[in-house]
C-alpha cells in the first residue's frame, strides 16, 4: 500500500482511540483497532462471530474483556468530561457475545 496513506490512516486509527479512551498509546490504539474490527465483523456478519466464537471460546472471552476495558475507558473518559464540560465518545458493544 501506499506509506503515506499509512501513516495517514494510523493517524485516524491513534486519533479515534484517544477520543474513545483518553489514551493514546500504542497498546491500546491496538486493542482499539481489534475492538473496532471485530464490531464491525460482528455487526456486518453476526453468524461468522457467532462460529468463531463457539469455535475459539478462549479467545471469545478476550474479546469480551476487551469490549468491557474499551466501555470502562469510554464511560470514565465520559464521566470525566461531563465534570469538565467537555463531551467525549460513545462505545457500541454487540448484543450477543
Amino acid at each position: 500500500m501506499n506509506p503515506v496513506f499509512d501513516e495517514e490512516f494510523d493517524a485516524l486509527v491513534e486519533k479515534f482511540a484517544e477520543l474513545m479512551t483518553g489514551r493514546s498509546s500504542t497498546e491500546t490504539v491496538e486493542k482499539v483497532r481489534k475492538w473496532a474490527i471485530y464490531n464491525h465483523i460482528h455487526k456486518s456478519m453476526p453468524a461468522l462471530t457467532a462460529h468463531w466464537g463457539q469455535s475459539h471460546p478462549e479467545a471469545k472471552r478476550e474479546v469480551r474483556l476487551l469490549f468491557e476495558e474499551i466501555r470502562d475507558l469510554n464511560q470514565a473518559l465520559r464521566a470525566h468530561a461531563q465534570t469538565s464540560g467537555a463531551t467525549g465518545g460513545t462505545t457500541n458493544e454487540p448484543d450477543n457475545q
